[in-house]
């Protein structure tokens, strides 16, 4: 991939998207694709085609994605499987007919088993039961790597799968019924420290423990395995640092300024106890995140404030 190459970031509006949008800009690379979702839909066969033929991009990263939270995801399970296998099936097999040198999918942690050995390592895929609240996301995304891999296999195809960890960061979606647990904690914090309450109700002991990666760090990652990574096989890439729940509260509530109590209710579920993923592939590479978690919040925060 060089500095003049035709490179195509799919979902450079969303957060991860428009961070593989930054961090290319930084490194050099000028010739940048991007699309609204006005002007391409990327669920629609013929739109794609259209762009394809027209552009001609070299390099793909497919961060387009309809995501959202447990609640969303647990009651809009048709949307979530009908857009995604959309859209990956279109712009994965038009980026392989028009000829595209290389094409980096992007997939979730939660496509792997509910109770995976931890930390996850990337050949635990399809060897157990999976979440049943976001079952129908989780399925679309497998068929993407799954789709991936095929088409290398048969075709010689250079596309392969990063596999991130919870992604949190610079425009992450902040709305009350499709936000993930970073963005929703941090808006109830915020918004109980300007409605002065006594008191946040965080759900569970606060005792499981999760891996987030600032979506900075993710899309340097991304890029980095643009261009160095010459395999077809999966990628897991995280922080490989955890954090409870607990403790993410507290910072939480250090960085928006909240001086109220923090409740943990255990009668509350607490969901997995642990979700880390083995991040040793990567890190054989020599790739490491580089944004510690209370960096990384503080950044998302005053973005947020300034831009909500």
């Amino acid at each position: 991939m060089k500095f003049d190459s035709k490179i195509f970031v799919a979902g450079h509006s969303g957060m991860v998207g428009s961070a593989i949008e930054r961090n290319l800009r930084m490194r050099g690379f000028k010739n940048l694709i991007l699309q609204t979702h006005s002007q391409l839909p990327l669920d629609d066969t013929l739109s794609v085609e259209k762009f394809f033929t027209e552009k001609k991009p070299e390099y793909v990263f497919l961060a387009a994605a309809k995501v959202g939270g447990i609640v969303a995801n647990s009651t809009k399970g048709a949307d979530f499987i009908n857009k995604n296998l959309r859209i990956q099936t279109n712009v994965i097999d038009a980026a392989y007919r028009y000829g595209v040198k290389k094409l980096l999918f992007l997939g979730s942690s939660c496509i792997y088993p509910k109770f995976a050995q931890q930390p996850i390592t990337e050949d635990s895929l399809l060897t157990g039961e999976m979440e049943a609240t976001n079952l129908p996301y989780a399925v679309a995304k497998i068929a993407g790597k799954v789709m991936c891999d095929a088409y290398q296999k048969q075709y010689g195809f250079n596309a392969f799968t990063v596999m991130p960890s919870n992604v949190y960061g610079i425009g992450d979606n902040f709305d009350p019924e499709d936000s993930h647990v970073v963005a929703g904690m941090m808006r109830r914090f915020h918004e109980a420290k300007l409605e002065n309450l006594s008191k946040v109700s965080v759900w569970g002991t606060g005792k499981p423990k999760r891996e987030l990666i600032y979506a900075d760090d993710l899309a340097d990652a991304c890029v980095f395995l643009m261009l160095n990574y010459a395999d077809a096989d999966m990628v897991n890439v995280g922080s490989s640092k955890e954090v409870s729940i607990r403790d993410l509260a507290y910072i939480m509530a250090e960085v928006t300024g909240y001086k109220g109590d923090v409740i943990f209710d255990s009668t509350r579920p607490d969901g997995t106890p642990r979700k880390i993923m083995n991040n040793d592939k990567i890190s054989r590479m020599g790739w490491s995140a580089g944004t510690e978690i209370f960096e990384g919040l503080n950044k998302m925060y005053n973005w947020w404030i300034n831009n909500q």
